[in-house]
């Protein structure tokens, strides 16, 4: 065989064969916990709420979290958007520590990189759908006809861009939460923290909320993390993660 026909038949079995490193990589961490507790007290009684947690959440996934009621979920969610600092361990999302940062860098951290959504909605009744959207943008430098320019545009992603001027009480649950969920995009965030997010819907307008999440996810490429009781809406994820008792089991 001569020395081009065995580089040839090498390369045919390579192709065949790829090694390991060909393979894609993963998406790196957009959140990170390490060895993070958190110890509330009631009256001088320590209560352990999380416990040497850790957790790698990849960019562009949607995640979503389940367990017992007292778990630890929402404090888990908090800590996440930085609403919260652990008692011990490391957290970084986002590209930044927010370990031991101040309240007001926290302020503008979350402002910059996440989007709330509640399972009460929290709209403002005596604003429009449009004006409960803008309301983020009020705390930026952003002209009054730019922030409704963006306001705009995120209610029409979520499809409400007939009822752009309707008050919350015109307005059914699922409705009122595609206004939450355009109120929550519209400083186009880096990651979607949902806390309980269909708690408050029907079935098929939680199926309608769980559809636009996976929307913002696959074609927005947000990521979320989402809180939920609803195994129906669990299964809606790309991952699945459960915590007890302060652990993810």
């Amino acid at each position: 065989m001569s020395d081009a026909q065995a580089e040839g038949k090498a390369a045919d079995e390579a192709a065949k064969n790829p090694p390991p490193y060909r393979t894609q990589p993963e998406s790196p961490a957009i959140v990170s916990l390490v060895g993070v507790g958190k110890t509330f007290f009631r009256g001088k009684e320590p209560v352990k709420v999380l416990d040497g947690l850790d957790l790698d959440v990849p960019e562009g996934s949607f995640e979503a979290l389940m367990g017992p009621s007292g778990s630890g979920k929402s404090t888990l969610l908090n800590l996440i958007a930085g609403l919260d600092r652990p008692t011990r361990g490391k957290i970084t999302v986002a590209g930044t520590d927010l370990t031991n940062a101040s309240d007001r860098t926290l302020a503008k951290w979350r402002s910059q990189n996440i989007g709330f959504i509640f399972q009460a909605y929290n709209l403002m009744p005596v604003l429009t759908a449009l004006q409960n959207v803008e309301l983020p943008l009020l705390l930026t430098s952003l002209g009054g006809a730019e922030r409704k320019k963006r306001a705009q545009t995120a209610l029409r992603v979520v499809g409400l861009e007939d009822r752009m001027h309707h008050y919350p009480r015109q307005l059914s649950g699922g409705q009122e939460q595609r206004v939450a969920i355009a109120r929550a995009i519209v400083n186009d965030p880096k990651i979607i923290v949902a806390d309980e997010p269909t708690g408050d819907l029907d079935r098929q307008s939680a199926d309608d909320i769980l559809t636009l999440l996976e929307k913002l996810n696959k074609e927005l490429k947000k990521t979320i993390f989402m809180v939920t009781h609803d195994p129906a809406a669990s299964e809606r994820a790309s991952v699945q993660r459960r915590l007890d008792k302060g652990r993810l089991k």
